[in-house]
């Protein structure tokens, strides 16, 4: 058994649909000004100190264009953060159909995905359960996973993902 030590890295690739709140997140935890935010043409990398973790996010963009790059950061990563934009309805069958894809990649086989349903603020925003329910979450069999709701504006409900981000790591690295 290893014990943990105070700087152990995480690798956490954040991963969703343009404008579904990603780098927002990525900041709101490196606790950096969130008020002017660009959609990510290429990626962004913080390393966050997180319960004696460097967690080491990569935010990559989720445009159409950009997601067939994703693949290239599958390696090594130890939890994927999946984020939806609870408010956009139209897209959850897109949304739904990009995480199944991750979840079949051989690269990620395993590992423990949070989906955060993001933009819980707003008034229209699905709730978690209905977001887990519509992409058939109880059905993963072969990893941990969380669904998570949060509001990347507020901060709301990320700290309690980051915290399952953190439990999830310590059981797999045991």
């Amino acid at each position: 058994m290893n014990k943990i030590t105070p700087d152990q890295e995480v690798r956490i690739l954040l991963l969703g649909l343009d404008n579904g709140g990603k780098t927002t997140l990525l900041k709101q935890l490196a606790s950096e000004d969130i008020s002017h935010i660009t959609p990510t043409q290429g990626f962004n990398i913080k390393s966050v100190q997180s319960q004696g973790f460097k967690l080491n996010v990569w935010d990559i963009g989720g445009q159409r264009k950009i997601r067939p790059y994703w693949r290239n950061y599958f390696e090594n990563t130890d939890v994927l953060i999946y984020v939806i934009d609870s408010a956009d309805r139209k897209r959850f069958e897109e949304t739904g159909q990009e995480l199944a894809e991750l979840l079949d990649e051989e690269k990620l086989s395993g590992v423990p995905v949070l989906i955060f349903a993001n933009k819980q603020d707003l008034l229209t925003a699905a709730p978690a359960s209905e977001i887990a329910e519509g992409l058939n979450l109880h059905t993963i069999r072969d990893r941990m996973w969380q669904i998570q709701s949060c509001s990347a504006l507020t901060g709301e409900g990320i700290q309690e993902g980051m915290n399952w981000v953190c439990k999830s790591v310590n059981s797999k690295k045991k």
